[in-house]
């Protein structure tokens, strides 16, 4: 895969290759596994937000209105 940047993504993947001490293509992969991580994780938040709060509508309908 070939990855076009613009000069400000190039610094910026440079400057995470140097943070971590790998290459710019260990940093961009590092770079991708974070972010989906964090959208699986809020993915998964969002998830059980909705289920608690269906599950418990009521009791949080009282509570927020006392």
């Amino acid at each position: 895969m070939t990855l076009r940047t613009k000069a400000q993504h190039d610094e910026a993947i440079a400057r995470l290759a140097e943070r971590y001490g790998v290459s710019k293509h260990e940093a961009v992969l590092r770079a991708v596994e974070l972010a989906d991580n964090e959208a699986v994780l809020e993915d998964d938040a969002m998830a059980a937000y909705e289920r608690v709060s269906g599950k418990y509508r009521d009791a949080l309908d009282r509570l927020g209105s006392g």
